[in-house]
């Protein structure tokens, strides 16, 4: 099986920084592109940004300029540097990973448990 686990949400002030980790373990042969994605009350799952093994990236519009994502390929890790935080980033923040597994090769998506980023104004 295998566990993605995030960190790093909370609370903070318009203008302010946060920063999410997201760390993958169990039977994994490789991960492709890992992602964070976001859910805020009453919309659809979102892409913020993600990232392949080779280190290219993909933003959403709207974080552009502002949101900094990396990933670490021998320890499974991606973090998502989040600055100049607006209301409207308010939401759910998961974690994505396309992977292949083990023993089966199998390739699929698995997701983090999910963690909450408020942002005030």
């Amino acid at each position: 099986q295998v566990q993605l686990v995030e960190s790093g949400g909370g609370l903070v002030q318009a203008g302010g920084s946060l920063r999410l980790s997201c760390a993958a373990s169990g039977s994994i042969v490789r991960i492709n592109v890992m992602g964070w994605y976001r859910q805020a009350p009453g919309k659809v799952r979102e892409l913020v940004a993600a990232i392949t093994s080779g280190g290219n990236t993909n933003y959403a519009d709207s974080v552009k300029g502002r949101f900094t994502i990396s990933r670490d390929n021998a320890k499974n890790t991606v973090n998502l540097q989040m600055n100049s935080l607006k209301p409207e980033d308010t939401a759910v923040y998961y974690c994505n990973a396309n992977l292949y597994q083990t023993p089966t090769m199998t390739r699929r998506d698995y997701w983090g448990q999910g963690t909450q980023v408020t942002v005030s104004s």
